[in-house]
């Protein structure tokens, strides 16, 4: 598997993994919503659902708009062909 399509594969991975948290965090919101307690204590476990779904989905978003950076600009690898610009 070349690099492009390995990175290809941990994107997508993150993106199916991401997808399966919401949904995960949706059904727990649901319960939460179905259960008879009180309004506070609804509002607390709320507030800390809310917590762990950012904490759990916000490191895997940012990895997946982080920018690829393999190398510094202006440099050229061997592998890499032309680059348009005249010698």
């Amino acid at each position: 598997m070349s690099r492009e399509e390995q990175r290809q594969a941990m994107r997508s991975l993150r993106e199916e993994l991401i997808g399966e948290l919401e949904e995960l965090y949706r059904r727990a919101f649901d319960r939460i919503g179905a259960q008879d307690l009180g309004d506070g204590a609804i509002a607390r476990l709320t507030q800390l659902l809310l917590r762990s779904r950012e904490a759990a989905i916000t490191p895997l978003q940012q990895e997946i708009e982080a920018p690829l950076i393999t190398r510094p600009p202006g440099s050229a690898a061997a592998d890499d062909g032309p680059t348009g610009t005249a010698p």
